[in-house]
């Protein structure tokens, strides 16, 4: 499986409108994509900090697919009046781990 995470600094005044906008618009666009496992919105528990965008992909060749549409470029487009930073874009490779229960 493979992750994008994109990071978005977001002007204080900005964060409800940045939620309504990304649960309403973006969320429904991103998991009608092939491959698409799973979108979440990741708020920063300091103001200071950045809003994280997490999708979970299938495969890194379906994660490269929705960003060469542009569809990934549009739906970052359409919070960027909220911008403080210039959103980050970062991938990852997720491991396979093995989820160990205590008796």
């Amino acid at each position: 499986m493979f992750a994008r995470l994109t990071f978005i600094g977001v002007q204080s005044n900005k964060m409800e409108n940045l939620r309504k906008i990304f649960n309403e618009e973006i969320v429904p666009v991103v998991k009608s994509q092939k491959g698409n496992l799973g979108i979440w919105l990741l708020e920063p528990t300091n103001e200071n900090d950045d809003f994280i965008s997490l999708t979970e992909w299938i495969s890194k060749a379906d994660a490269d697919a929705y960003e060469a549409t542009g569809t990934y470029r549009a739906l970052v487009d359409k919070v960027k009046d909220m911008y403080k930073s210039k959103p980050v874009l970062k991938t990852y490779n997720l491991a396979e781990t093995k989820i160990m229960v205590n008796a």
